[in-house]
């Protein structure tokens, strides 16, 4: 029973860390790439592609 709740805690750490560590790298890759367009930042929506009109910071899309 003890080994099984170590297990789950460093199976949800290394989860954490995992996501921490990709975040970390597509800035890096972002950062290094600029042509490829800029760092979506998590939690918001692409105001460019229309899919949904009240994503945008300034207001609707424009087509």
């Amino acid at each position: 029973m003890i080994a099984t709740l170590l297990l789950t805690i460093g199976v949800i750490f290394s989860v954490a860390i995992g996501g921490i560590l990709v975040e970390r790298l597509y800035r890096r890759f972002a950062r290094q790439n600029p042509q490829l367009g800029p760092f979506r930042k998590e939690g918001k929506q692409d105001c460019c592609s229309c899919a949904v009109s009240d994503g945008c910071d300034t207001g609707s899309c424009k087509v």
